[in-house]
């Protein structure tokens, strides 16, 4: 052992991973994608994400940044910032590649990554899981992942707030 630090984390850019994806394609392997806050890391995220990698070969994860989340959760989200977060979920054995994307919705990461696989959870009706035409197009299949009982960023801070 040396002692030294790891150097410090960082995220590929969506580009970066799109060339990962079509590496990955061209070897014969079936990339998987999905996106999430991921915020206060908890089992359910990370069965939720070991679900997802099992449907494929590899598993891209596009986490959202803290203004995405800003926009979509509220003035007080996330508790983690985004590149700890990108960090914590890229230490996973289950992902392969890691990103940080900044808009409300994941779309422009799912056309240039253009996964064989989309995986959300179950909580989100077919008809709203943005990138599924992407997918579907070309021949790829969306997967909708069963949501672990009991596990939610949301319960967590609630229970947390409440014992203050």
């Amino acid at each position: 052992m040396t002692g030294e630090a790891p150097p410090p984390f960082e995220p590929l850019s969506i580009a970066a991973c799109a060339a990962v994806a079509a590496r990955l394609r061209a070897e014969g392997r079936r990339v998987v994608f999905t996106n999430g806050v991921f915020d206060l890391l908890h089992p359910g995220h990370v069965r939720y994400l070991q679900a997802a990698r099992a449907e494929g070969d590899a598993l891209i994860v596009a986490v959202n940044s803290d203004r995405s989340v800003r926009g979509n959760k509220g003035p007080d989200r996330p508790v983690t910032p985004e590149r700890e977060r990108a960090e914590l979920i890229a230490a996973l054995a289950c992902v392969d590649a890691v990103t940080i994307f900044d808009e409300p919705t994941p779309a422009a990461v799912i056309v240039a990554v253009q996964p064989d696989v989309l995986v959300k959870g179950a909580d989100w009706a077919a008809d709203a899981i943005v990138g599924r035409e992407t997918v579907e197009a070309r021949g790829g299949r969306v997967v909708r992942v069963t949501i672990e009982p009991g596990w939610s960023t949301t319960t967590i801070l609630e229970r947390i707030r409440g014992a203050s």
